[in-house]
């Protein structure tokens, strides 16, 4: 290897057009940037979404519904996993920390257990929420539910 063979490497580099560098390179003068206004000045920025003095799209669509802030959103986790994981783990109480552990849900997750599946086997639960068909399949399988806040 030599000086002279050295080459960058396939794909590092770009071809792109050298700005403002003189008359004869097709990019002078002005630069590409036309003449006047504020785009052809040095420091422009504008403002996102902003279309000229039209108005912003952001601005003409209508808006339309609620979103309450104080929503509590629930992750839902059927007793068909439930199953799985009393299976395949042995485990007979369920609490949240043993569902992060296990990958069914993240820390900030409220759980709530949901009916689908079987249920068959008595297992504890200390859960944020519970569905009806849920509680009913539990209880009937000698299982408890303490919901927690």
């Amino acid at each position: 290897m030599n000086l002279h063979s050295l080459q960058p490497a396939e794909g590092s580099t770009k071809n792109r057009k050298r700005i403002g560098r003189g008359e004869g390179s097709g990019h002078g003068g002005t630069s590409t940037r036309g003449h006047k206004g504020a785009k052809s000045r040095s420091g422009y920025k504008s403002k996102i979404g902003f279309e000229g003095g039209q108005m912003p799209i952001q601005r003409r669509v209508p808006k339309f519904g609620f979103k309450n802030i104080n929503r509590v959103v629930l992750k839902g986790i059927n007793l068909d996993a439930i199953q799985t994981l009393v299976d395949t783990k042995k485990i007979k109480e369920i609490t949240p920390e043993v569902l992060i552990e296990n990958g069914l849900s993240n820390k900030r997750d409220l759980v709530k257990i949901l009916g689908r599946g079987e249920l068959k086997s008595k297992v504890t639960f200390k859960v944020h929420g519970c569905s009806k068909s849920a509680l009913a399949m539990i209880e009937g399988q000698g299982g408890t539910v303490e919901i927690i806040k």
